[in-house]
């Protein structure tokens, strides 16, 4: 008799946005036309930047005459867009051969299917607080979930654990949900702890375009002895507004083996196995982000994201509200005022002033009592959220 995987039933009932989206569903249906001011989920409001789109309408023009038509793509990627990449990293001083680059749907996708790579019996290292997705597609792979807490005291940004038991590890910097960025001595010592006990590091730079103080590290491979331990995955989601274009890449050095096995061809035999590669539009438009007009472009609309930041830390600082990040990262995560649980204040804020967060509680137990703003809707609610926050609780 066929069995289904049956580590579906230990994951939470409920995804935590899907259950944000419950809620908020629930009070529309209830005050009908209510204008909400969404502070919660990470998705952005701008469209893309001209350069894209002007690439994307050339590549669609491209596909419509016999002469330069696209069929099926490397499934790796295509090469134009594997050597832009290479060349954006060597920019910032990381050399990386083209081939050690790897294009993707999006690093949500990814995050999920890289473990593929690993044997079922390789425990999963996953910091709390922690995007929801790490320990999710951890515990469908039936893997040990070591959780490694983390909070205020340390800036949410842990040290190694004393065991010395090899597996996957999870960091994310700028760090979801917390705004947290490891400085280069705090990565420096995961680097060194991962090739001193055979671990691998998956290491999520989503938001590392956010990044504007010099001395933060951008990409893992900025540190010594990276490319034997760690896998990068990055996202054009929050970088250049592909959250609905779907676009990433994942970079897997040639130097990093396990059991005398290279991940990077592995991973090669992956995705020419599973997948048919991502489409001729998309890898052109995505080309475009790493021109010189794409990246002045891009730039312009972080800076409206990271102004929305400081709208919003200004609006806590007046209500004397404990929080970190908006700065070097597009999250705000705060200490809900009043001894008020996460959801408790969830449910304050969407009754009273119609702003919308996310719960801390949502990306486990080291996020009760917080709570997380995201800086990507407009400027307009932005700051309409920011007063409203400040005559509830100023």
């Amino acid at each position: 008799m066929m069995q289904p995987n049956t580590n579906y039933a230990k994951l939470k009932e409920s995804y935590l946005f899907a259950g944000i989206a419950k809620k908020t569903q629930a009070y529309l249906d209830a005050h009908p036309g209510q204008k909400l001011y969404r502070m919660g989920i990470g998705d952005v409001s701008l469209p893309l930047c001209p350069a894209v789109i002007e690439a994307l309408h050339g590549a669609v023009e491209e596909q419509a005459h016999k002469e330069t038509f696209h069929g099926y793509m490397p499934e790796c990627g295509a090469p134009f867009l594997r050597e832009t990449i290479a060349a954006h990293y060597a920019r910032r001083g990381v050399n990386l051969s083209p081939d050690e680059v790897f294009v993707s749907s999006g690093a949500s996708d990814e995050l999920g299917d890289i473990l593929d790579l690993f044997d079922k019996e390789t425990p999963a290292l996953v910091i709390e607080p922690a995007y929801p997705a790490y320990l999710d597609a951890s515990v469908i792979a039936g893997r040990e979930i070591i959780h490694l807490a983390s909070g205020a005291l340390g800036g949410f940004l842990p040290s190694p654990p004393e065991t010395d038991k090899p597996g996957l590890i999870y960091l994310c910097s700028p760090n979801n949900p917390t705004g947290a960025v490891f400085g280069r001595t705090q990565l420096q010592a995961w680097v060194d702890y991962a090739n001193r006990t055979g671990a691998v590091i998956l290491f999520d730079a989503a938001y590392e375009a956010y990044i504007e103080d010099p001395a933060l590290p951008h990409s893992i491979f900025e540190l010594e002895g990276a490319r034997t331990c760690a896998v990068e995955i990055c996202s054009l989601s929050k970088t250049a507004g592909f959250t609905g274009t779907r676009l990433g890449y994942t970079v897997i050095p040639t130097e990093l083996a396990r059991g005398g096995l290279s991940l990077n061809a592995m991973w090669v035999r992956n995705r020419t196995t599973k997948t048919n590669g991502v489409s001729f539009l998309l890898q052109k438009g995505g080309a475009a982000v790493f021109t010189p007009e794409g990246q002045a472009q891009i730039h312009a609309q972080l800076a409206v994201y990271k102004n929305n930041a400081k709208t919003l830390t200004n609006a806590l600082e007046q209500c004397g509200i404990w929080f970190t990040g908006g700065r070097n990262a597009p999250y705000i995560w705060l200490r809900c005022p009043g001894g008020m649980g996460s959801w408790e204040f969830f449910d304050y804020l969407l009754h009273r002033v119609q702003v919308v967060g996310t719960p801390g509680e949502g990306f486990g137990r080291c996020g009760k009592g917080y709570f997380r703003f995201s800086t990507f809707a407009s400027p307009e609610d932005t700051e309409e959220a920011a007063a409203r926050l400040v005559r509830l609780l100023g």
